[in-house]
């Protein structure tokens, strides 16, 4: 089942793309377009699909990915280092997050205030200079590509509080709660 043919007029222009280079794309008359979108004329069912399928394959392109959203300023701290290093870190940079990497660039863990806290806590009688990210971190959050559309990633970070983002394999950026707000569109 397709959309809605009024569907076609409000991607173009959302899109910003002209009639005639919709027309262009779909292989049909700049005056079909119009009379399509004016409600003039009822297209076949494989020329609605064609148009459909143009307009949705323009849509993925021009989305926001998560490349474009993620702090590529990435603060981290290595497994071995003392929980004093995270907390200066973490109030230095005004972060919320530590992504945690062992002597190999191997992401192997995260520290959040909120498990610093926790810890901080449980460790009173401690002192915190002597304990070790490594024996204290969470798993690692979840791991995304950056060019995953970034509207997906939205009920992910809102359930891990971020998600890094890697290209080819290295990890190049985070997203964060704050991070997802730059998908809203400002009207």
């Amino acid at each position: 089942m397709l959309p809605r043919l009024d569907y076609i007029k409000q991607s173009r222009l959302k899109l910003g793309v002209t009639q005639r280079k919709l027309a262009l794309l779909c292989g049909v008359s700049t005056s079909m377009i119009n009379q399509i979108e004016s409600g003039r004329c009822k297209p076949s069912y494989e020329t609605a699909k064609r148009i459909f399928e143009i307009l949705l394959s323009m849509e993925s392109s021009a989305s926001i990915k998560a490349g474009d959203i993620c702090n590529r300023n990435l603060i981290t701290i290595q497994s071995e280092e003392s929980l004093s290093v995270a907390i200066h870190k973490m109030r230095d940079h005004s972060i919320s997050q530590l992504p945690v990497f062992d002597g190999s660039r191997r992401l192997v863990g995260i520290l959040t205030e909120d498990n610093l806290a926790k810890i901080i806590i449980e460790h009173n009688d401690r002192d915190i200079h002597l304990v070790k990210i490594v024996s204290v971190m969470e798993p690692p959050p979840p791991l995304v590509d950056v060019s995953m559309p970034a509207k997906a990633l939205v009920s992910l970070v809102r359930f891990a509080k971020c998600v890094l983002v890697s290209e080819k394999g290295t990890v190049v950026g985070i997203i964060t709660l704050t991070d997802t707000l730059k998908i809203v569109e400002i009207v």
